[in-house]
């Protein structure tokens, strides 16, 4: 199968790694003053494995953004949209009632924004994307930075 369009986004803005990795200071800082100095961290500190535990978590998050990735594939057939590790869609050009880049503008942050009045969004970043409405009336919209030549795919697919 050909493969008409394909792009892969992930989360590799420069602000987010440095508050992301901030954030990740904290509890490191945490277990250091309290687990190898012995002073207590905080005016309220937490237990020892409650700190190893939050910290374990931030880490996880850290780890989660640096993985996750937004696929978009575009064929004759279909469109494939993975959010890996969370979503992932196929959708047959006989379901789609119309498909079309939009500037959705902002949506309250990027990832997965639902309610808007696209529908689900799924984005990494920007402000453009494919708007597709079903048949059976269901929205959603799929983020991309290469805005021009996904539609020219898609205006070529809906044409035949």
């Amino acid at each position: 199968m050909k493969i008409d369009f394909n792009e892969e986004q992930k989360f590799r803005q420069w602000w987010l790694w440095i508050i992301l990795i901030g954030i990740g200071f904290l509890p490191v800082f945490g277990i250091y003053k309290q687990l190898i100095i012995g002073e207590k961290f905080g005016n309220k500190p937490m237990s020892d494995f409650g700190l190893i535990l939050f910290c374990l978590l931030i880490f996880g998050l850290i780890v989660l953004f640096y993985f996750m990735r937004l696929s978009t594939e575009v064929d004759k057939h279909e469109i494939r949209m993975k959010f890996f590790p969370f979503v992932k869609k196929r959708v047959s050009w006989e379901e789609i009632k119309s498909a079309e880049i939009v500037n959705y503008g902002f949506v309250g942050g990027w990832g997965i924004r639902i309610w808007t009045k696209f529908g689900t969004v799924y984005n990494v970043k920007g402000n453009k994307g494919l708007a597709i409405e079903l048949l059976n009336g269901t929205k959603f919209l799929i983020g991309t930075q290469k805005e021009k030549e996904l539609g020219k795919i898609v205006k070529g697919i809906r044409e035949n």
